[in-house]
C-alpha cells in the first residue's frame, strides 16, 4: 500500500469515528427526540385525521352528503380541510425546525467541522 492509500484510510477513519462520536453525544440525542417528539405525534394526528375522513367517505353517505350551504357538503368541507391541515402542519414543521433543530444541528455541525480542522 503507498503512503497516500494510508493516509486516506486513517483520515477516514478519523472521520468515521469523529461522526460516531458525534451521533452517540448528548447533543445529538436531544436532536434527535426533539424530532421525533414532533414528528410522531402530528404523524399520528394526521393519519388519524386522513382515516377518518376515508372512512366517513366509505360508511357515512349521509353525513358527508349534508348540504351546509348551496351545494356544498361536509364532504367537501372535510376534504378541503385535508388539503388545510397538510399545509398547516408544513408550517408548523418548518417553524419548529427554524427554532428548535436548525440550531442544535448548526452546533453539532461546527463542532465536528471544528474536530475536522
Amino acid at each position: 500500500m503507498s503512503p497516500t492509500n494510508v493516509e486516506q484510510r486513517d483520515a477516514s477513519s478519523a472521520h468515521r469515528a469523529s461522526f460516531i462520536e458525534a451521533q452517540q453525544s448528548p447533543e445529538f440525542q436531544e436532536l434527535r427526540s426533539r424530532l421525533r417528539r414532533f414528528v410522531f405525534p402530528m404523524t399520528a394526528f394526521f393519519l388519524i385525521w386522513y382515516a377518518m375522513y376515508v372512512l366517513l367517505g366509505a360508511f357515512a353517505h349521509d353525513f358527508m352528503a349534508t348540504k351546509v350551504f348551496g351545494d356544498v357538503n361536509v364532504g367537501l368541507l372535510l376534504g378541503l380541510g385535508q388539503f388545510v391541515t397538510t399545509f398547516v402542519i408544513t408550517g408548523l414543521y418548518v417553524r419548529f425546525a427554524n427554532k428548535q433543530l436548525d440550531p442544535r444541528s448548526a452546533a453539532i455541525r461546527s463542532k465536528l467541522e471544528g474536530d475536522a480542522s
